[in-house]
């Protein structure tokens, strides 16, 4: 992946701090957390649209631009928003999603052969 110049690595939880501080001075308060909710179904259908434009079947009408990283980081702003306001450490919970994703699926990806490279092999019937 690569870093665009001048732009910091940031934390999980120096990112919760950072929207938190500009919802509180710039965007005066939280939406109740039902419209956060609502908000990130939109911005996940947003999402969707690009994705269906990329990588599906559906072109881009005229005028519209493949915004795929700015959506998933409006995504990521209204978790961190959700996270913030019901009290919820993302850091911590990423660490323990992951531990528990690895102690869970340890081999459970490996051996499931619809997850295997594609066969190089021809499948005619001659």
């Amino acid at each position: 992946m690569s870093k665009m110049k001048n732009t910091p690595d940031i934390s999980l939880s120096e990112a919760q701090r950072a929207v938190d501080e500009w919802i509180r001075t710039v965007g005066v308060r939280y939406f109740s957390p039902l419209t956060n909710m609502a908000v990130l179904t939109e911005e996940v259908g947003e999402v969707a649209r690009v994705m269906a434009r990329r990588y599906g079947d559906q072109s881009f009408k005229p005028g519209e631009t493949d915004t795929l990283g700015a959506e998933l980081a409006d995504v990521l702003w209204v978790v961190m928003a959700l996270a913030n306001q019901c009290g919820v450490d993302l850091t911590a919970e990423f660490h323990a999603t992951l531990l528990k994703k690895t102690s869970r699926d340890a081999t459970r990806h490996r051996d499931n052969p619809k997850l295997a490279e594609p066969s190089t092999e021809s499948n005619s019937n001659s």
